[in-house]
């Protein structure tokens, strides 16, 4: 008997469901983040809606998620299209590690949960540092004629980085990793939605 129309059906209902989740993040990641801009954007920031970048790590769909999240995030950004690009590129590049991590060390034994909880933060903390601290940094030193001003940008960039850093540590470990814990255990026990491509 040809089952190929139930194969087809199941891989349409995976597609969706992989979809809506990515979607659901997608949103989630924005709402939270328009709604506390004085929390979200600048050089001293907490951006609360980054607890979200470590579900990568059981859910792939969270990684296009938080992708078109972060950049419909930064349209509110007074870094404008500088922010949108590379603070989404951040986001996506570090959504991608965190995924990798955890199931690197989650896969070589289950009692080191609590490091990959912890190195599964890692990512957002550094990458956002890294990368935003530098569109701030670009940000204040450019020039009206189109330059760099190399003072400027050496002189906030390290301390912007340092903040930008703290404020996603905030987020990322004091926030993502509970969460991350907290959804692992709805996975085991069988109370999420049928599985789109995600391991628990």
């Amino acid at each position: 008997m040809d089952d190929t129309p139930v194969k087809t059906a199941r891989s349409a209902r995976t597609a969706l469901l992989y979809m809506t989740r990515a979607a659901v993040i997608a949103a989630l990641y924005a709402a939270v983040t328009m709604a506390l801009p004085e929390f979200s954007y600048g050089p001293l920031q907490v951006r609360f809606s980054e607890a979200l970048t470590l579900l990568p790590a059981v859910l792939p769909e969270a990684v296009p998620g938080l992708f078109v999240g972060c950049f419909a995030a930064n349209i509110l950004s007074s870094y404008g299209p500088l922010d949108m690009v590379f603070g989404s590129l951040a986001t996506l590049s570090a959504a991608l590690l965190t995924r990798l991590i955890f199931k690197t060390l989650i896969a070589k034994k289950e009692n080191l949960k609590w490091l990959a909880y912890a190195a599964a933060a890692l990512p957002p903390v550094l990458i956002n540092a890294v990368v935003i601290g530098a569109v701030i940094a670009f940000s204040d030193a450019y020039t009206p004629d189109g330059g760099l001003n190399m003072v400027i940008f050496r002189a906030v960039y390290l301390p912007t980085a340092l903040s930008v850093g703290a404020g996603q540590s905030i987020a990322c470990f004091g926030l993502g990793a509970p969460l991350l814990a907290g959804f692992r255990k709805v996975l085991k026990r069988g109370l999420a939605l049928p599985q789109a491509g995600g391991e628990q």
